[in-house]
């Protein structure tokens, strides 16, 4: 009974690789086990029960090992799980959103795709109602998409238009700034209430806009900020009242709608010296934080804000150096502390370049909110404790390297500044915490010049790289893809699985790169027969007359 692949599992103190294992880990181990076991035989009160599980999930941190790698053929720039986490929908470039019905967050299965046409360049944001039922998601546009999630709708999504205020300009000023002309604007965030009449929207005219769902309009316009709006959120999921707003001019601040006559905010966070990337709100009306192109992430307390009178008599520009996180790197050498800092807690580590990376709290049910969590441009998501701390990273580039070929045909010709054949890289721009298992799904910029896209699912697998029983054949059957193949669903399929967007398997993706050698010879080479340089190079297609 102690042997065999079922047996009995020593309590050794070293791990299977036969390095010792530190005293801090044996301890939590035999904690996690007992809690475990005490939670099943019910020895404990309800109470104490629920305790365990709470205590038992909390350090249930997802590993670098993909269980699922979604390929793209677009840059995926958001994805989220319902409350519930019953489903997952992704966002790509492609104006395209795919739903996935995620259930059981171990087996994803394909749902839907809904588009968005005529948007601009991506699209920014989505939303999902409480209810599940409705999806809302945005462009660099002032038209908003709202599609039914229902399956079996198959209609056009209806188009919501923020910049109509139903004749009248509920909320102050027309001076919208360079660009940002009445009417024309674009959205770069969105968020349903928490009873899904409403939603509000972050827009590039320095605004912050609520959309009322049962009017059909926009019954609120607060020109709060002196630059983009980025990020907006609810600050209760039971009450419409408090809003959050983010913006590039350094600022978050806080706007109650009950008293918004002079439109002034009840108060701001100052602390940030570069603009926020994006906010997200705890729901319990008294935490926030925030994403910076400062390279931090911070946490608030709404009890800790500055007044509307004191942060008016300071200037937020005089603590920027406006950096442009887009083109160059961000030295934290010559960073200048803000003066005012009001935040509880500054978490570093990640790196926010290129694009708006995201940030947000764990899930009050599998984690009990423990943890804060981060896309970052180097490829990974990092996880902090709630003292700033750092409890561990998933490393989504080690994850997806080389998970599709350099014959993809959105790349093939390309050449890119990093050199001939390119470079994989990896922007892990949003992830999100499953609210009821230890699974992260992450949304990433991912390929040799990071112009496609991923999805990669991540699990707790205490350290686990490979599954069990996998022997010499069944990894040679991973590299090839046969393993994938065969297996009659995704729950089944071995770890690292690579799919399409539709969730099907494609042998594209495991077959070996040619040589970087010949791949750069044939990038060059198309790359000098388009610009009418063959003959002087030799090119392949060079005409003979």
């Amino acid at each position: 009974m102690q042997s065999g692949n079922f047996g009995h599992n020593d309590r050794c103190r070293h791990t299977a690789c036969g390095v010792p294992l530190s005293a801090a880990t044996q301890r939590q181990k035999r904690k996690l086990s007992y809690r475990m076991l005490h939670r099943e035989l019910g020895l404990e009160s309800r109470g104490r029960n629920n305790v365990y599980s709470r205590l038992a999930s909390q350090s249930l941190i997802p590993g670098n090992k993909a269980d699922l790698i979604v390929n793209l053929n677009a840059r995926c720039y958001s994805g989220q799980f319902s409350e519930d986490g019953s489903f997952f929908f992704a966002c790509g470039q492609d104006f395209q959103v795919r739903m996935y019905d995620t259930s059981n967050p171990y087996d994803w299965k394909y749902y839907k795709t809904v588009h968005y046409y005529g948007g601009q360049w991506t699209i920014t944001d989505a939303s999902l109602s409480p209810d599940n039922k409705l999806l809302a998601y945005s462009s660099i546009r002032s038209q908003i998409c709202l599609a039914r999630t229902d399956k079996a709708d198959q209609g056009e999504p209806q188009m919501l238009d923020f910049s109509d205020m139903g004749g009248g300009n509920r909320g102050g000023r027309n001076d919208a700034g360079w660009g940002r002309s009445r009417g024309h604007f674009g959205i770069w965030s969105l968020r349903f209430s928490g009873d899904g009449s409403e939603i509000v929207a972050g827009t590039s005219d320095q605004s912050v806009y609520v959309y009322d769902l049962e009017s059909q309009r926009s019954i609120l316009r607060i020109p709060g900020h002196q630059d983009d709006v980025n990020a907006v959120c609810f600050g209760d999921r039971m009450s419409p009242h408090i809003l959050y707003s983010g913006s590039d001019d350094t600022t978050l601040k806080v706007w109650d709608r009950r008293s918004l006559a002079s439109m002034r905010p009840a108060g701001m966070f100052l602390g940030h010296t570069e603009g926020l990337t994006y906010i997200d709100s705890k729901g319990d009306g008294r935490y926030v934080i925030s994403n910076a192109k400062d390279q931090t992430c911070k946490l608030w307390d709404l009890r800790k804000m500055i007044s509307t009178d004191q942060g008016e008599r300071i200037n937020p520009q005089e603590f920027t150096t406006h950096f442009d996180y887009r083109f160059s790197p961000y030295s934290t050498s010559t960073h200048t502390p803000h003066p005012h800092d009001c935040s509880l807690v500054t978490f570093r580590g990640h790196r926010v370049l290129k694009t708006l990376i995201r940030c947000h709290f764990s899930p009050a049910t599998s984690t009990d909110s423990r943890y804060i969590y981060s896309g970052s441009h180097d490829g990974k998501i990092y996880i902090w404790n709630l003292d700033g701390t750092e409890a561990g990273t998933i490393n989504v580039l080690q994850a997806t390297k080389g998970s599709r070929p350099l014959s993809d045909e959105r790349f093939v010709d390309r050449y890119d500044y990093y050199g001939r054949g390119g470079v994989w890289k990896t922007i892990v721009r949003d992830a999100s915490w499953h609210p009821s298992a230890p699974v992260i799904a992450a949304t990433s910029w991912n390929g040799w010049d990071h112009g496609l896209g991923t999805c990669t699912v991540h699990s707790w697998n205490d350290g686990v790289s490979t599954d069990e029983n996998e022997g010499e054949d069944e990894a040679e059957e991973l590299k090839t893809g046969e393993a994938y193949e065969r297996a009659e669903t995704l729950g089944n399929a071995p770890m690292g699985a690579r799919v399409t967007a539709h969730l099907q398997h494609d042998q594209r993706f495991y077959d070996s790169p040619p040589p970087a050698r010949a791949a750069q010879a044939r990038r060059s080479t198309r790359l000098r027969d388009r610009m009418g340089l063959g003959a002087l190079f030799g090119g392949a297609d060079v005409d003979d007359e």
